[in-house]
């Protein structure tokens, strides 16, 4: 049986993801103050369960090179700071805590999941043999304290978890990524499960709604782009939008685009950051929200999209044939490493 400290226990076996809130209770539930109450006594306590040593090396200057050169892709496995791997029971605990106070459930399941596939990899002798679902690494960025600026990461392999900071008031939360391979999990503790079910059916179902006049306007290409393009060092790589505008959009097409949006920007935080992060993508001109596609649309064949408005940018991009190994991405459009402060 998993032990919580591998982050998945507590969750065990399970069918799928939780069913995504309605938009109307998330904005319910907005809030005025975008913070996490509590996260830098968590994230102090995590620093002091560690051995000194670990502490040293989980720890990094607020936008060094470390900061800015964040990168949840597969081609070095290991990350920047100290891995779950690397702990001890009572430090693995204090990690776990941690990411249970960052996250809502739904989002500590959701990052349960992308990690089990590391072993599910392992198990089909795809790639290291010595890859699992602890080589995520935790890294806190300058001084968690009241007040100050300070950083918090969580990166591994297909997954990316940036936080910028002042004291618990949650400045940014951008780039994060939930990617995967396989997106249909066979095997393992999510045996029957989707890891990332909303961003690609969501996707799926607006562009087969869309008229032939509208698909012509979001088809940027008619072969699937291969892979996101707003990477590391690259964040600012669309300067123009491209695709279908939202203000050409039904309302059914519409609530299908925020769905996505929500998939990848809100749902994984808790309440309060939540309502900020959904106040802050609907934030701007909505009706500016371009859509755009790329490829064909067949269910298990290759696709990518992209949806950019005036706060935020999103891609995804099927890596595979197959449309099981997809990678993704969120940037805030203005505040991406928290460049609006630093």
């Amino acid at each position: 049986m998993l032990s919580r400290r591998s982050v998945l226990g507590g969750i065990g076996a399970t069918a799928s993801l939780p069913a995504m809130p309605r938009m109307a209770l998330a904005q319910a539930a907005a809030a005025a103050s975008p913070a996490i109450p509590g996260i830098v006594d968590r994230t102090t306590a995590f620093l002091g369960a560690l051995a000194p040593e670990k502490a040293e090396r989980a720890r990094f200057a607020l936008d060094s090179g470390a900061w800015r050169g964040w990168n949840y892709f597969g081609t070095n496995l290991v990350k920047p700071g100290i891995r779950f791997e690397e702990m001890e029971a009572a430090e693995q605990d204090a990690g776990t805590a941690l990411l249970e106070t960052m996250l809502s459930p739904g989002g500590f399941e959701k990052v349960a999941m992308v990690r089990a596939l590391q072993d599910v990899l392992a198990a089909n002798g795809i790639g290291p043999a010595d890859r699992n679902s602890n080589r995520y690494s935790l890294a806190v960025f300058d001084e968690p304290a009241a007040g100050a600026l300070w950083g918090l990461r969580l990166e591994g392999h297909h997954l990316e978890l940036t936080m910028t900071l002042r004291g618990d008031e949650v400045l940014a939360v951008t780039p994060s990524s939930f990617s995967c391979n396989p997106n249909d999990i066979t095997i393992g503790p999510f045996a029957g499960a989707t890891a990332i079910r909303t961003e690609e059916d969501a996707a799926r179902r607006l562009f087969a709604d869309l008229s032939a006049g509208q698909q012509r306007i979001a088809l940027i290409s008619e072969a699937p782009i291969r892979d996101i393009r707003a990477v590391a060092g690259q964040e600012g790589y669309f300067t123009q939008r491209a695709g279908l505008p939202l203000a050409d959009m039904t309302t059914t097409q519409q609530d299908l685009l925020w769905q996505i949006v929500f998939a990848h920007a809100v749902e994984h935080w808790p309440d309060t950051l939540a309502a900020a992060q959904l106040d802050r993508v609907r934030a701007g001109d909505q009706a500016a929200v371009h859509f755009a596609w790329a490829g064909g649309n067949v269910d298990g064949t290759r696709l990518y999209y992209r949806l950019h408005g005036d706060t935020f940018l999103i891609e995804l991009a099927a890596v595979d044939m197959a449309a099981q190994h997809l990678h993704t991405i969120y940037h805030d459009t203005e505040r991406t490493l928290g460049r609006h402060v630093l």
